[in-house]
Formats: C-alpha cells, structure tokens, sequence
C-alpha cells in the first residue's frame, strides 16, 4: 500500500493521533454493541417461557450459550486475525451476529435460539470484540491505558441502553419483531470494522505491533507456525499431526504456563470457579423482580443503573488501578471487588421492593466495575506479555465454561424450589469464596516468595552478611558459617 510505503520511509506515525480517536469512537460502539447486548436477554426470559412453555434451566441456556461462546471463541478469533487481519473478522463477526438474531425471529422452538442466538450471535460478537480490541492496541501506545478505559464505556453504555430498547420493542412489537430489529442493530458492527482500517507499522507487515525485541530464531518460528497452517506451503508435508496441534496449543491454549506459573494457576482458578455465580443477576435479576410484583419497565430499568454507573465507575477504577502505587497489589483490588459483589446478592434476599433492588443496583455495579476494569490488568500482571495472548486464549476457554453452566444449574435449582433466593445465594456462595481463594492463595505465595528472595540473597552474597566477622579473621572466609547468624542479621 502507498501509505505503508510512506510510513516506511519515516512518515509520521498513526499511533495515539488522527484516525487514532475515530478508532477508539468504533471500539466504543462495538463493545456497546457486543458485550453490552447479552444483558438485555433477562428483558425476554418471561416471554420465552411463555411462548415455548419452557423452564427456567432450559431458557437461561440461551444466553448461556451466547456469553460462553463470547467469552470463549477467543483462540479461533486469533486464528483469523493472523490469518486474515483485524478488519476482516471485525465485519464477519458483525455479519454473524446481525444473521443470528435475524434467524431468530423465525425459531420454533428454544433449542433452535440455542443455535441462532446463542452460537451465532454469541460467536459473532466474539470476533468482532476481541478482533477490535487487537485494532485498539495497534492504533494506541503511549495512550493504551487510556483508550481501553475509554473503550470500556462502551460496555456500560450498552447495559444501559439496551434493557431500555429491549423492553420498548417488546412492549410495541413483540419478542420476534424486536429481535429482527436486533439483527439490523447489529450489523452496525461491520461499519465499526470499516472504519478500523489496517495499519502499517512496517513497510512488510499490516496491522501487526511492533516487534523490537524480536530476534531472528523467534521469526523463524513463527514462519514455521505460519507454514504449518498454510495449506499451500511445501514444507507442510513434512509436519506430523501431533507436531502441529501442539504448536497450535502452545500458541493459543498456554498449558505450559498454567502448570508452571502459580500466580497464573491461581488467577485463572479463581475466576473460572468466579464466573458460576458472576453471571447469575445479570439473567434472573428482571425476572426475579417481575416474579416479585415490580412493572416491567421498572424491572427493566435496573439493568440500565447498572448500567449507567458503570459509565462513571469503570474508566476511574481502570485509571486509579494503573497508578504505580497499585502495582502488584492489583489482585487484591479484584478480590476485595469480587467480594463486594458477592455480599451485595444479600441486599436481594432480605427484601424485592424497588427501592431495595434500587440500593442493590448501585452497590453491585461498583463491584462490576472494578471486577470489569481488572480482569485483564491482573492477568497482564502474572503473566509475561510475550506470552499473554495465550494465556488469554486458556483463560477465556475455562471461564466459558462455567458461564455456560452456571446459569442452566440455578435456573434448575429454581425449577425445583420455586424460590428465586436461591439464585443470589448461589451467586454469593461462588463470588465470596472465589474472592478470599484468590486473596488468601496470593498473600500465602507472596510471602513464599519473599522468602525465597531472602534465601538466595544470603546465598548469591554472603559478604554482605559477615563483614564483622571477616574484619577480625582472615580466615573466616574459607569457613562457613551458621546460616542462622546470616538471616538473623539482615
């Protein structure tokens, strides 16, 4: 391309200026229009029942499916970003979503929304978010920080707008009418992909960050990577199936890192055993108060505060957590949010009046900003960033999982007792358990560490630790000493 030409020839960079901040206004949208959408589902799980004369556990698999899948598609999303660029996925995705929901606003029946709007809108969306992410960090670099919270509003700005659309289109057109018109929102998202046009960082490569520090052997494996997905390179013949899928998982699926690395082993623990009950308001939280007497609208309403403090909450908390003051502490920020969010789901047993729901609303929204705004900055934390996509690719895999499962299991629970309490008594039981693992499982391998730390000081440099002795006895350096007057000197 003529722009990559110039751009090789010393022109000014596109990062953090011009088309930079129309970027980062797409990526606002199109998190609005992915992450926030699956909120707005608990606006329709009445209306579902009734309609397909379906349970509780079998209609919350629906958004089940689409927040897994969300959550989970991310290593094929880098497959076809490698393969085809950012730009490319971005618009398939929205194609996908758009193509989901229109198909299901013909479904007969609730298994076939569990294909339509849950698989293809759910992995729709998953490629157009996580593509367009990947695009926000090739356009930012001294105002990373900044552009992701900055993006991040587009999540809350989706909790508040879309429960408020939902229950509009619902009350005028019905279920299957407003999912139609679902579909032609979500198409918006392949206007966001167009306008996140590839960027050339290097006169041989597009939309691919600069690569300092790389060294010759690492491009030769990549290249090798490469051949071994293309199905058009001769060197692929000579690759046994077992070779390639271990490079695959290597790349995309960190095993080794998980076995190796216990901050990573930890984190990654804590917040797939998290997301059982992480999920579980977001679904019963509408129905729970219509079941209660609340007005639909009224109902509807609280998923939009939620919303609408996030707006607020979430880029401050993203912001204040970046100070240096909070650096390596930021897993107990996120275990004292998870906290949070798990007791908040008391507020709800004691009482299901507005006001009450209202109060419960305000207090568990600050607890999801800052479980929203950290989730990623801690990985970064326990993870080395050459590594991190990854260990991204297993993180989200295992947390998929359990959003799948978490909702379907209460909502049989429910099933069974008739008694909507025992969603936030699920919710608090995984949330609060969850947030004092992680906590306490840090604190315990800090302390381990410095002590190792310690140790290996005392060994790599005794002198520092004998000086009075060595002054008064030449000698006394080809002695060794007691190891407990070197740690008890220190």
């Amino acid at each position: 391309m003529p722009q990559g030409e110039a751009a090789g020839r010393g022109a000014a960079k596109p990062q953090d200026q011009g088309w930079a901040w129309m970027v980062l206004l797409a990526a606002v949208v199109l998190q609005g229009l992915t992450l926030g959408f699956p909120c707005c589902i608990g606006v329709f799980f009445t209306d579902l029942q009734h309609e397909f004369q379906a349970s509780n556990s079998q209609t919350s698999w629906f958004p089940s499916i689409m927040v897994a899948v969300l959550h989970g598609g991310g290593p094929l999303c880098s497959i076809l970003v490698k393969r085809f660029g950012c730009r490319f996925v971005v618009m398939l995705g929205g194609l996908l979503s758009g193509l989901g929901m229109v198909s299901s606003s013909f479904c007969q029946s609730i298994s076939q929304l569990y294909l339509t709007a849950g698989l293809i809108t759910g992995l729709g969306s998953c490629f157009s978010f996580q593509a367009g992410v990947t695009t926000l960090g090739y356009y930012f670099v001294r105002w990373r920080t900044l552009a992701n919270a900055v993006a991040s509003t587009g999540v809350s700005l989706g909790f508040t707008l879309w429960p408020l659309l939902s229950q509009y289109l619902l009350d005028k057109m019905g279920w299957r009418n407003t999912f139609l018109i679902f579909g032609g929102i979500l198409l918006n998202c392949c206007v966001c992909g167009a306008i996140m046009r590839p960027i050339q960082l290097a006169s041989e490569s597009l939309l691919e960050p600069a690569k300092p520090e790389e060294k010759p052997g690492s491009r030769a494996e990549e290249a090798q990577l490469s051949n071994g997905a293309s199905p058009h390179h001769p060197t692929l013949q000579q690759h046994t199936t077992r070779t390639k899928c271990f490079q695959v998982l290597q790349k995309y699926l960190a095993f080794d890192i998980f076995c190796q690395n216990k901050g990573y082993q930890i984190y990654t623990i804590g917040v797939t055993w998290m997301m059982m009950g992480f999920a579980l308001p977001h679904v019963y939280l509408v129905p729970y108060a219509i079941h209660n007497g609340v007005e639909e609208h009224k109902a509807a309403l609280l998923i939009s505060i939620i919303g609408l403090i996030n707006i607020f909450i979430r880029p401050f908390t993203g912001l204040l957590s970046g100070h240096r003051v909070f650096s390596g502490r930021r897993i107990y920020l996120f275990s004292l949010a998870a906290l949070l969010c798990g007791l908040s789901n008391f507020i709800c047993v004691i009482s299901a009046e507005f006001s009450v729901l209202i109060l419960y609303c305000v207090i568990l929204s600050i607890a999801m900003s800052g479980i929203g705004a950290l989730t990623f900055q801690v990985l970064m934390d326990v993870v080395e960033m050459d590594r991190f996509s990854s260990a991204l690719g297993l993180f989200t895999i295992l947390e998929s999982i359990t959003l799948l499962i978490g909702p379907p299991l209460t909502g049989f629970l429910v099933d069974i007792t008739s008694d909507f309490h025992y969603v936030f008594y699920n919710s608090s039981f995984f949330m609060i358990s969850a947030a004092l693992f992680m906590g306490l499982s840090f604190c315990a391998l800090e302390k381990k560490n410095k002590l190792r730390e310690a140790s290996k000081a005392c060994l790599d440099n005794p002198s520092r630790y004998q000086y009075s002795e060595a002054s008064t006895e030449p000698k006394a350096e080809n002695q060794s000493p007691p190891v407990v007057q070197y740690i008890t000197s220190i």
